[in-house]
């Protein structure tokens, strides 16, 4: 059974910083792309960041670019996301998901498995 578990979210001021965590079992990152997407109150779930199984191809979504960073641990089956420069509008809930495949994506209806999210709150 696979399972994804993210961590990371809090409470943090504009200009802060976090650092989420996506813990995988039962598949590997290593064969999997790895996505993070986010979905604010009265909002659709929007695309953040993605990372491919082999971790050589990465991507992410315009207003993220350049303040946020993901990245994985294989050893620990892990994928992280470091988000810095934290802004009001950052604010939503924080989903990690797997792909069906290896390949990296940025639509929703590519990934399989789905975490239960963690609150990201930046205050203004």
């Amino acid at each position: 059974q696979v399972q994804l578990t993210e961590s990371g979210g809090e409470l943090v001021q504009t200009g802060g910083s976090l650092k989420l965590s996506c813990v995988l079992s039962g598949r590997s990152v290593r064969s999997f792309a790895t996505g993070w997407f986010r979905q604010a109150p009265g909002k659709e779930r929007s695309f953040v960041a993605t990372i491919s199984g082999s971790g050589g191809v990465i991507d992410y979504a315009s207003p993220v670019k350049g303040r946020f960073t993901i990245s994985k641990d294989d050893a620990k089956n892990t994928v992280y996301l470091q988000m810095n420069n934290l802004q009001p509008e950052d604010t939503a809930v924080y989903y990690c998901a797997s792909a069906f495949g290896s390949a990296p994506a940025t639509w929703l209806q590519r990934y399989e498995h789905w975490g239960q999210g963690t609150q990201v709150t930046v205050a203004s």
